[in-house]
């Protein structure tokens, strides 16, 4: 498969993918994973994040507190911020990666065959670093889900919905996982630039004009 505009579609990758970081990075650091908003008291708004939990007032603005332990945290928490740490570190490397790797860098322009490598390197560190951020918000969201719909706890008692944070970090991997693959098939096309198919269009009509005029009576 030949694309005249390969360089365009590696920007588009990179870019997908720089964006897909900076929301992963956004999820991990944003505290309205889940929220609860309690009945008796409507003006308060309780959110809960991979480190700390907040109460949002009408009046007095926002309060948070941090976790005091690791290992007090729900174990959807825990692996949530294992996850997320994993995928901000492997996006970060994909953007390293894949940057050495594209057409409009002159560096290693006569190595095609090494920038092809890390441009493959580049689109699967993305993949694993969307699935890894896919991973965590969807398992918080399933877990937040279950308990909303648990019948043994009584219905007085406030139930947690689901965050933006969560919305986020879905956003976050989609883009992650189209950058990196928007990056991977450029590596099957070849760049045609325009003068090569002017050349070929025309040496193409030569040899059509030549046999025109060897089968002539």
């Amino acid at each position: 498969m030949a694309l005249v505009h390969r360089p365009m579609m590696q920007l588009s990758g990179i870019l997908f993918s720089l964006v897909g970081w900076v929301l992963s990075c956004l999820t991990t650091y944003l505290p309205q994973w889940k929220n609860l908003n309690l009945e008796l008291n409507e003006l308060e708004i309780w959110t809960m994040g991979l480190w700390q939990a907040c109460v949002v007032q009408e009046e007095g603005g926002m309060q948070c507190k941090d976790f005091d332990s690791f290992l007090a945290l729900p174990p959807e928490l825990r692996i949530s911020r294992i996850l997320m740490f994993f995928s901000n570190g492997s996006g970060l490397l994909g953007l390293l990666v894949s940057g050495f790797g594209l057409d409009c860098l002159k560096i290693g322009e006569r190595q095609q065959e090494q920038k092809k490598r890390l441009l493959l390197f580049g689109g699967m560190l993305f993949w694993i670093s969307g699935i890894t951020a896919i991973v965590p918000v969807s398992w918080v969201a399933h877990s937040t889900v279950q308990e909303f719909w648990d019948e043994n706890i009584p219905d007085i008692v406030p139930r947690w919905d689901f965050g933006e944070a969560l919305f986020v970090g879905w956003l976050a991997g989609f883009c992650l996982i189209l950058g990196g693959s928007l990056l991977n098939c450029t590596i099957c096309s070849t760049e045609v630039h325009p003068s090569s198919v002017h050349y070929t269009v025309a040496g193409q009509q030569d040899q059509c004009q030549h046999l025109e005029t060897e089968t002539r009576p």
